[in-house]
Protein backbone atom coordinates (compact mmCIF):
# COMPACT_ATOMS: atom_id res chain seq x y z
CA UNK A 1 0.00 0.00 0.00
CA UNK A 2 1.06 3.58 -0.70
CA UNK A 3 0.58 4.54 2.94
CA UNK A 4 2.90 1.76 4.05
CA UNK A 5 5.60 2.89 1.63
CA UNK A 6 5.21 6.48 2.80
CA UNK A 7 5.49 5.45 6.44
CA UNK A 8 8.54 3.34 5.68
CA UNK A 9 10.27 6.24 3.95
CA UNK A 10 9.34 8.64 6.75
CA UNK A 11 10.83 6.28 9.32
CA UNK A 12 14.12 6.01 7.45
CA UNK A 13 14.14 9.74 6.70
CA UNK A 14 13.94 10.53 10.41
CA UNK A 15 16.98 8.35 11.06
CA UNK A 16 18.95 9.80 8.15
CA UNK A 17 18.07 13.38 9.03
CA UNK A 18 20.05 13.04 12.24
CA UNK A 19 22.98 11.70 10.24
CA UNK A 20 23.29 14.34 7.49
CA UNK A 21 21.29 12.10 5.16
CA UNK A 22 23.43 8.98 5.60
CA UNK A 23 22.09 5.60 6.68
CA UNK A 24 23.12 1.97 6.64
CA UNK A 25 21.55 -1.02 4.94
CA UNK A 26 20.76 -2.36 8.42
CA UNK A 27 18.92 0.85 9.33
CA UNK A 28 16.98 0.71 6.06
CA UNK A 29 16.06 -2.91 6.71
CA UNK A 30 14.83 -2.00 10.19
CA UNK A 31 12.73 0.80 8.72
CA UNK A 32 11.02 -1.68 6.40
CA UNK A 33 13.09 -1.78 3.20
CA UNK A 34 13.99 -5.28 2.02
CA UNK A 35 17.41 -5.77 0.42
CA UNK A 36 15.63 -6.03 -2.92
CA UNK A 37 13.95 -2.65 -2.31
CA UNK A 38 17.31 -1.19 -1.31
CA UNK A 39 18.89 -2.28 -4.59
CA UNK A 40 15.95 -0.77 -6.47
CA UNK A 41 16.35 2.65 -4.83
CA UNK A 42 20.12 2.62 -5.36
CA UNK A 43 19.69 1.70 -9.05
CA UNK A 44 17.05 4.39 -9.53
CA UNK A 45 19.31 7.03 -7.98
CA UNK A 46 16.99 7.73 -5.06
CA UNK A 47 19.76 6.59 -2.73
CA UNK A 48 23.41 7.25 -3.42
CA UNK A 49 25.74 4.37 -2.54
CA UNK A 50 28.58 5.76 -0.41
CA UNK A 51 30.33 2.62 0.79
CA UNK A 52 29.49 -1.01 1.23
CA UNK A 53 26.17 -1.06 3.06
CA UNK A 54 26.04 2.76 3.41
CA UNK A 55 23.73 5.08 1.47
CA UNK A 56 22.71 8.72 1.43
CA UNK A 57 19.42 10.27 0.40
CA UNK A 58 19.95 12.13 -2.87
CA UNK A 59 18.10 15.19 -1.54
CA UNK A 60 20.85 15.90 0.98
CA UNK A 61 23.44 16.41 -1.76
CA UNK A 62 21.45 19.44 -2.94
CA UNK A 63 21.73 21.15 0.45
CA UNK A 64 24.63 23.45 1.45
CA UNK A 65 27.55 21.23 2.37
CA UNK A 66 28.30 20.87 6.08
CA UNK A 67 32.00 20.68 6.89
CA UNK A 68 31.58 17.71 9.18
CA UNK A 69 28.88 15.75 7.32
CA UNK A 70 31.44 13.33 5.89
CA UNK A 71 32.37 12.24 9.42
CA UNK A 72 28.96 10.60 9.78
CA UNK A 73 29.89 8.26 6.93
CA UNK A 74 32.94 7.07 8.87
CA UNK A 75 30.97 6.64 12.07
CA UNK A 76 28.54 4.38 10.19
CA UNK A 77 31.43 2.60 8.47
CA UNK A 78 32.84 1.74 11.91
CA UNK A 79 29.42 0.73 13.23
CA UNK A 80 29.58 3.58 15.70
CA UNK A 81 32.93 2.60 17.18
CA UNK A 82 35.13 5.31 15.67
CA UNK A 83 35.61 8.74 17.25
CA UNK A 84 37.00 11.70 15.30
CA UNK A 85 40.27 12.61 17.00
CA UNK A 86 43.69 14.27 16.87
CA UNK A 87 43.95 17.14 14.35
CA UNK A 88 40.53 16.23 12.95
CA UNK A 89 39.07 16.89 16.40
CA UNK A 90 40.96 20.19 16.71
CA UNK A 91 39.48 21.26 13.37
CA UNK A 92 35.96 20.29 14.49
CA UNK A 93 36.41 22.34 17.68
CA UNK A 94 37.93 25.14 15.58
CA UNK A 95 41.00 25.22 17.80
CA UNK A 96 44.20 26.74 16.47
CA UNK A 97 45.46 26.35 12.93
CA UNK A 98 44.63 22.67 12.42
CA UNK A 99 43.65 21.92 8.83
CA UNK A 100 44.25 18.18 8.40
CA UNK A 101 44.40 16.71 4.92
CA UNK A 102 43.40 13.28 6.25
CA UNK A 103 40.75 12.11 8.68
CA UNK A 104 41.96 10.85 12.04
CA UNK A 105 39.79 8.38 13.96
CA UNK A 106 40.35 6.69 17.29
CA UNK A 107 38.99 3.15 17.48
CA UNK A 108 39.06 0.39 20.13
CA UNK A 109 42.18 -1.78 20.19
CA UNK A 110 40.31 -4.80 18.81
CA UNK A 111 38.95 -2.87 15.81
CA UNK A 112 39.87 -4.71 12.59
CA UNK A 113 38.49 -2.66 9.70
CA UNK A 114 40.83 -0.59 7.54
CA UNK A 115 40.49 2.05 4.85
CA UNK A 116 43.22 4.03 3.12
CA UNK A 117 41.13 7.20 3.38
CA UNK A 118 41.47 7.43 7.18
CA UNK A 119 44.25 7.25 9.77
CA UNK A 120 43.31 4.98 12.66
CA UNK A 121 44.58 5.36 16.23
CA UNK A 122 43.82 2.69 18.80
CA UNK A 123 42.87 3.58 22.36
CA UNK A 124 40.15 2.98 24.90
CA UNK A 125 38.44 6.33 25.47
CA UNK A 126 36.44 7.20 28.57
CA UNK A 127 33.02 8.89 28.35
CA UNK A 128 34.38 12.23 29.59
CA UNK A 129 36.90 12.24 26.73
CA UNK A 130 34.16 12.13 24.07
CA UNK A 131 31.57 14.64 22.87
CA UNK A 132 28.50 13.87 20.75
CA UNK A 133 27.75 15.61 17.48
CA UNK A 134 24.99 15.11 14.88
CA UNK A 135 25.61 11.54 13.75
CA UNK A 136 29.17 11.10 15.00
CA UNK A 137 31.44 11.55 18.02
CA UNK A 138 34.62 13.55 18.59
CA UNK A 139 37.26 13.64 21.30
CA UNK A 140 36.86 16.54 23.73
CA UNK A 141 39.20 19.56 23.32
CA UNK A 142 41.57 18.66 26.16
CA UNK A 143 41.90 15.07 24.97
CA UNK A 144 42.37 16.21 21.37
CA UNK A 145 45.28 18.46 22.35
CA UNK A 146 46.92 15.75 24.44
CA UNK A 147 46.61 13.09 21.75
CA UNK A 148 48.02 15.46 19.14
CA UNK A 149 51.01 16.12 21.39
CA UNK A 150 51.47 12.38 21.93
CA UNK A 151 51.43 11.82 18.16
CA UNK A 152 54.17 14.39 17.60
CA UNK A 153 52.04 17.03 15.92
CA UNK A 154 53.89 20.20 14.90
CA UNK A 155 54.57 22.45 17.89
CA UNK A 156 53.12 25.60 16.32
CA UNK A 157 49.81 23.77 15.85
CA UNK A 158 49.83 22.72 19.50
CA UNK A 159 50.76 26.24 20.59
CA UNK A 160 47.79 27.72 18.74
CA UNK A 161 45.33 25.09 20.03
CA UNK A 162 46.47 25.47 23.64
CA UNK A 163 46.26 29.26 23.40
CA UNK A 164 42.69 29.16 22.12
CA UNK A 165 41.39 26.53 24.52
CA UNK A 166 42.70 28.63 27.43
CA UNK A 167 41.46 31.94 26.02
CA UNK A 168 37.97 30.53 25.60
CA UNK A 169 37.94 29.21 29.14
CA UNK A 170 37.24 25.68 27.97
CA UNK A 171 40.00 24.24 30.17
CA UNK A 172 42.72 25.20 32.64
CA UNK A 173 46.45 24.56 32.47
CA UNK A 174 46.28 21.79 35.07
CA UNK A 175 43.66 19.93 33.03
CA UNK A 176 45.85 20.05 29.93
CA UNK A 177 48.87 18.85 31.91
CA UNK A 178 46.89 16.02 33.50
CA UNK A 179 45.54 14.83 30.15
CA UNK A 180 49.04 14.92 28.67
CA UNK A 181 50.47 13.02 31.64
CA UNK A 182 48.10 10.12 31.01
CA UNK A 183 49.41 9.78 27.43
CA UNK A 184 53.12 9.76 28.23
CA UNK A 185 56.31 11.85 28.10
CA UNK A 186 55.94 12.96 24.48
CA UNK A 187 52.49 14.38 25.16
CA UNK A 188 53.72 16.07 28.34
CA UNK A 189 56.63 17.71 26.52
CA UNK A 190 54.43 19.06 23.72
CA UNK A 191 51.85 20.54 26.09
CA UNK A 192 54.48 21.95 28.45
CA UNK A 193 56.21 23.67 25.54
CA UNK A 194 52.90 25.17 24.39
CA UNK A 195 52.19 26.48 27.88
CA UNK A 196 55.74 27.84 28.18
CA UNK A 197 55.32 29.69 24.89
CA UNK A 198 52.13 31.27 26.18
CA UNK A 199 53.83 32.34 29.40
CA UNK A 200 56.79 33.70 27.41
CA UNK A 201 54.37 35.95 25.57
CA UNK A 202 53.26 37.39 28.89
CA UNK A 203 49.91 35.62 29.21
CA UNK A 204 49.01 34.22 32.62
CA UNK A 205 45.89 32.08 32.81
CA UNK A 206 43.71 32.16 35.89
CA UNK A 207 40.18 31.22 36.80
CA UNK A 208 38.00 28.23 36.03
CA UNK A 209 36.90 26.87 32.68
CA UNK A 210 33.53 27.99 31.40
CA UNK A 211 30.59 25.59 31.37
CA UNK A 212 30.04 26.01 27.64
CA UNK A 213 31.59 23.55 25.27
CA UNK A 214 33.49 24.67 22.23
CA UNK A 215 31.65 23.81 19.03
CA UNK A 216 32.25 24.64 15.41
CA UNK A 217 29.52 26.74 13.89
CA UNK A 218 27.59 25.15 11.07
Amino acid sequence: MLTDRTDTRATLWRVASGQHGYFTAAQALKAGYSYQAQRYHAQRGNWLPVDRGIYRFREFTDLPASEDAHLVRWCLWSRGRAVASHTTALSIHDLGIANPSQIHLTVPRNFRQKDAAVILHRAELTPDEIEDRAGYRVTAPVRAIAECAAAGTEQDLLDSAVAEVLERGVAMRRQLLHAAETLGPRAELGVERALATRTKHGVHDTGSPSNSRTTKEH
